[in-house]
């Protein structure tokens, strides 16, 4: 799956190391919003928690997850930097995206609650189009901050 998005993306210009290195991101980052929106749904769902606090926590568990998974998987080229330098980087750019989030969430949950009860979509509650669309924006910030600064160091 890789080589074929490696090879498209080739097609078009683009630096295949670059292409591989933004698929596996994006395979990274699908694991990270399973663990963050299966962590926003588990709290919102069972404790009430209000939707800033419930989302801090859960994108916290995915920035844990990704930060990880990129070093080791996307990026095992990125060395010269220690783990407690690219942590911190990362972290730095992560809380940034956290505020993002939180604030499309914010913002977009009422929309997207009076909009889903126009629409007769009483069961779908607001945060999850807003918390889809908060990552959607997110994605990028995190790819191309964390790869021109975090991953600085790789070719």
């Amino acid at each position: 799956m890789i080589a074929i998005f490696v090879r498209v993306a080739g097609s078009f210009g683009i630096n295949p190391k670059e292409a591989e290195r933004f698929f596996k991101f994006l395979i990274v980052g699908t694991i990270g919003f399973v663990v963050d929106f299966g962590t926003l749904t588990l709290l919102k769902e069972t404790t009430g928690l209000a939707t800033v606090v419930a989302n801090t926590i859960s994108f916290t568990a995915a920035v844990i997850s990704n930060f990880t998974l990129n070093r080791y998987w996307t990026y095992p080229d990125s060395r010269s930097k220690s783990l407690m330098s690219q942590m911190g980087q990362f972290a730095v750019v992560s809380i940034i995206g956290l505020v993002i989030n939180n604030l499309i969430l914010v913002l977009m949950e009422p929309v997207f609650d009076s909009l889903l009860a126009g629409m007769g979509v009483l069961a779908l509650p607001g945060y999850i189009p807003a918390k889809m669309l908060a990552t959607v924006v997110v994605l990028f910030w995190n790819f191309f901050v964390n790869r021109f600064w975090t991953y600085s160091d790789v070719d």
